[in-house]
């Protein structure tokens, strides 16, 4: 079974180990094996998984994405207009090992808009003058034109449960895993 590393702000939800489950789940209906940043890594002892040990935490979602065949990304701005610094992070180090990357937010305003709906700004610039980045991509153009020639792709869409809304995760896995696998996509009703 083919393993996708799921990167994203969920690890800061309140519930962050049953988040994960439900996302595990809805990847095996489509016949991958996901990857939590949560997860041990194998031999792992349990006390090392309490850790806040911040380098031990980077070390090992840096292993788990090696361990990966894709990633999944939640773009889903986090405390500001874009994704989570974290997440930008790992599509990176995924992109330049040639992983396959998806991304996909429960969002669907393009990177310039949320920009300007930040602080009121022009067409053109900021409040403090500076240049947007207006190319109607979801996200800064490094994010989004990495993920595209990774040979993934990055699905938005608006829900009214910006943090408890699975529905958009669905469609990305559903799609990457005909992409990945070759084979029909599994209708969301069978997805769980």
């Amino acid at each position: 079974m083919l393993k996708i590393y799921l990167a994203g702000p969920d690890v800061f939800l309140p519930q962050p180990l049953q988040r994960a489950e439900q996302m595990r789940q809805i990847c095996q209906a489509h016949g991958l094996d996901a990857i939590s940043p949560l997860d041990p890594l194998p031999g792992e002892q349990a006390d090392v998984l309490a850790s806040l040990d911040p380098y031990v935490i980077a070390r090992r979602n840096e292993a788990h994405i090696r361990d990966s065949d894709a990633v999944l990304a939640n773009l889903t701005p986090f405390r500001g207009p874009g994704a989570d610094p974290g997440t930008v992070y790992e599509i990176g180090y995924a992109r330049a090992l040639g992983r396959t990357v998806f991304g996909y937010a429960t969002v669907a305003a393009d990177h310039a808009t949320r920009v300007r709906a930040l602080d009121g700004s022009t067409a053109t610039a900021d409040a403090a003058g500076l240049a947007i980045e207006d190319f109607g991509l979801f996200e800064n153009l490094m994010i989004t034109c990495g993920i595209e020639a990774s040979g993934g792709f990055t699905i938005t869409a608006d829900t009214p449960d910006r943090w408890g809304d699975l529905s958009v995760f669905r469609r990305c896995v559903a799609a990457a895993a005909t992409l990945l696998l070759g084979q029909p996509a599994i209708p969301a009703a069978a997805a769980g």
